[in-house]
């Protein structure tokens, strides 16, 4: 089996079209959604489309997915910065009882027979929990007790939206990066596994994307468009915000 991993795509419907078009074009079997499709400017249009896609896909839930449930309950958490309440609440206001009851469904963690791999864990941040913080940076004694009980020798994570592929111990640890929600140079980013493991960059209508963006009610719709789609945040920047949360 060969599989496409694509992480973090919160809700930038234009960046997974693309990359969705590059996956049917590569004949993949399988597609592992490794959580936070949400929140962000098209979640409505994102579920749908996901929903009907006619590539096999399975799915584990991100902090963010999480978060948004929790909203659609009518619980208010603390969990997410205060500048991302007003958007956290939106997205959970464009979802209905159906898409709450399929989302609340995708596990923590898949773990999956790869050609040429063998067995992979998929998890969304670590196998501990999905939101720890880790970099290509982070040391490895500081990393030894996360994958210490690791499933398999090779995981797959996301979460902090870069791309690396690192051993930690005896584990092959790899970050597929954000569909969505890039940093770095614009793109959509994603994985490849089977036989081998290939760090992915699909280029997708930077200016068309952030049209359609800018056209939704997203409360953060222009920031998202221009630091997510054209302009993406610089790596160095989000290794310096993501410091002090590192592992915490």
């Amino acid at each position: 089996m060969r599989v496409a991993a694509i992480y973090d795509i919160h809700a930038n419907l234009p960046a997974l079209e693309a990359v969705i078009a590059e996956i049917r074009r590569g004949g993949f079997d399988e597609i592992i959604v490794g959580g936070d499709v949400l929140p962000g400017p098209m979640p409505r249009e994102t579920i749908d489309f996901l929903r009907e896609l006619d590539v096999s896909a399975r799915f584990i839930m991100g902090n963010g997915d999480r978060v948004v449930v929790v909203k659609m309950s009518g619980i208010d958490t603390a969990e997410m910065p205060p500048s991302f309440a007003e958007s956290l609440a939106w997205n959970a206001s464009q979802l209905d009882a159906r898409d709450k009851e399929w989302i609340a469904t995708w596990p923590a963690t898949l773990e999956v027979e790869v050609d040429g791999l063998g067995s992979v864990l998929f998890c969304h941040a670590s196998p501990r929990n999905d939101t720890e913080i880790f970099s290509r940076y982070t040391s490895e004694s500081k990393l030894l007790p996360v994958f210490a009980n690791a499933s398999a020798p090779i995981v797959v994570c996301g979460h902090t939206h870069m791309q690396f592929d690192r051993t930690v111990g005896g584990t092959r640890v790899v970050n597929a990066g954000s569909v969505g929600m890039t940093f770095g140079k614009a793109g959509a980013y994603w994985l490849e596994l089977g036989p081998e493991i290939r760090l992915r960059r699909t280029e997708y209508d930077l200016a068309s994307a952030a049209s359609r963006i800018r056209a939704t009610a997203y409360p953060q719709a222009s920031e998202f468009a221009e630091n997510n789609v054209l302009r993406p945040l610089s790596e160095q920047r989000i290794l310096e915000a993501y410091a002090g949360a590192e592992l915490q």
